[in-house]
């Protein structure tokens, strides 16, 4: 009897162990927005991918005290994450994923993964570069493994990408101010699903929504933007419905998987389809009231509005080489008209801020000096001449600060009025501190020109006039000069429709 009870205790701890075991989750992804409008190419070491623990620190979340963290036994592989540019190469590509894949091996088996990518990666001979990742990461992984996606609202979601994620989402905020938020949203089903032995949802609809438009019109600061991604939230909340999501898609890049798309899944068949097929009518009934967040207006007419203002800083986005939606960030058209204009010839005129212009040519000059001294160079147009040769920039040196991550070496110069900040590698400015580590001051100057869109938070809060210039460059937001060969058609607003697109919601299968 005395064995018996003993056996009896030993299967209920046992038992109890087992119930308690925390579920294992991989991490991995590369994220990246890239134009296939530019000359420029993404290399592996533009990736700064995180290893290992590492990719902890890019996750709040996920941090040693979190309550997620605590909620499984986490498998961290590579994180890569590139600021936005050309086509990636395929031997970039090819590296990174054969890296992940030999980490996934080592560490298996998993009971889930969280697949953190942009979705508006281009490489080089694939049209569906996550997608084809994700079948990859399948291979290894296998399919009774649980994979939540998690995705820039300006990602691309191609069928095989919806199928392949058990679990998929992304922002609801442009700019994206709910970025960690909603990675945390897809950590967090992963989780609730495991835990709670539901596993896969039953019913995934994706539906395909033919609208191609930049952010810079699609922001949620404004309508209708603000209000369409309002809906999404609710529909979460019905019963049976875990996750909805609108994607905007990447204009820039010449795939046919480039498009709006719409994607909810849950348990509940008829809220899934009712959820998919109201959010794509509400996308598609507001099509025409997309407009620019900002005024636009060509260069000229910017400046002349800039120099006219009472207030500073009036701030000029200079959009179509925007380094963060996939301009290679070097073309130098606008730099050389701001220094040609006759009111920024002397120091004496008003103050503008140009920020910023690759010149390893200048630094490279730059680099016995001190500040106060004479410097020369040649800045931009290495990756895109296209509009606009190399510049002979010259003047005084203000500031010099090395050790970047981005920019590596920063070195400001004064030509006239117009201080240039002149980086070894390219790097978008975004933050306030981007310019004080430099002793510049934003909201004193004049005119601050960044090679941006709309603007981010910091940037917004401090402009007291903002216009955004309709600038050539890989990244135009003028999409009717852009060669559009392989997206689908038609395509609003490019094409005329003689008849309104199926917004039936499209049962895509469980991952198997």
């Amino acid at each position: 009897m005395k064995n018996f009870l003993a056996s009896i205790l030993v299967i209920i701890l046992f038992l109890g162990c087992s119930e308690n075991k925390k579920p294992r989750i991989a991490i991995a992804g590369l994220a990246i927005e890239s134009s296939t409008f530019s000359p420029a190419k993404t290399l592996e070491s533009d990736f700064k991918a995180r290893l290992g623990d590492d990719v902890f620190s890019y996750y709040p979340f996920l941090q040693k005290d979190s309550i997620n963290r605590q909620r499984a036994e986490w498998i961290p592989t590579i994180r890569g994450h590139a600021l936005p540019g050309g086509i990636v190469t395929r031997e970039a590509y090819e590296s990174l994923v054969t890296q992940t894949l030999k980490r996934l091996k080592e560490h298996l088996p998993y009971d889930g993964l969280f697949f953190d990518i942009h979705g508006a990666m281009s490489v080089e001979g694939l049209d569906d570069p996550e997608g084809d990742f994700i079948k990859r990461v399948r291979k290894v992984v296998g399919y009774k493994t649980l994979i939540s996606t998690s995705m820039d609202l300006h990602g691309n979601v191609s069928h095989v990408l919806t199928q392949e994620s058990d679990l998929i989402t992304c922002y609801r905020m442009a700019p994206h101010e709910d970025a960690i938020e909603s990675k945390r949203r897809a950590v967090t089903n992963l989780l609730d699903r495991i835990e709670s032995g539901k596993g896969k949802p039953l019913y995934k609809s994706r539906i395909e929504v033919p609208i191609l438009l930049p952010g810079e019109k699609t922001s949620t600061r404004i309508e209708p933007g603000k209000s369409l991604y309002a809906k999404v939230n609710p529909e979460t909340k019905k019963d049976g419905v875990i996750d909805a999501s609108i994607w905007m898609g990447y204009p820039w890049a010449d795939e046919p998987r480039n498009h709006g798309v719409v994607v909810v899944y849950g348990d509940n068949k008829e809220e899934v389809k009712n959820s998919s097929e109201y959010l794509a009518q509400s996308f598609w009934n507001v099509k025409n009231e997309f407009e620019f967040v900002a005024p636009v207006g060509n260069l000229k007419e910017s400046v002349d509005l800039a120099l006219e203002s009472k207030t500073k800083p009036f701030i000029i986005s200079d959009m179509g080489d925007n380094p963060t939606a996939g301009g290679a960030g070097d073309v130098t058209w606008t730099l050389e008209k701001l220094l040609n204009r006759k009111e920024f010839k002397d120091k004496t005129g008003p103050s503008l801020i140009y920020a910023s212009i690759p010149g390893p040519n200048l630094v490279n000059n730059a680099k016995d000096l001190d500040v106060g001294d004479y410097v020369e160079g040649y800045v931009g147009a290495e990756v895109d001449s296209r509009f606009s040769p190399p510049i002979l920039l010259k003047g005084i040196i203000r500031s010099i600060k090395k050790g970047d991550i981005n920019a590596k070496t920063e070195i400001v110069v004064q030509n006239g009025s117009i201080n240039v900040i002149v980086t070894q590698k390219r790097k978008p400015y975004h933050y306030i501190k981007d310019f004080t580590d430099l002793n510049l001051n934003p909201s004193e100057s004049d005119i601050v020109v960044v090679k941006i869109g709309y603007l981010v938070p910091e940037l917004y809060n401090i402009n007291k006039g903002w216009i955004m210039a309709l600038t050539p460059g890989g990244v135009d937001q003028d999409l009717y000069r852009l060669d559009y060969k392989r997206i689908k058609r038609p395509m609003f607003p490019i094409d005329e429709f003689k008849k309104e697109p199926d917004l039936q919601a499209v049962f895509v299968p469980t991952s198997n």
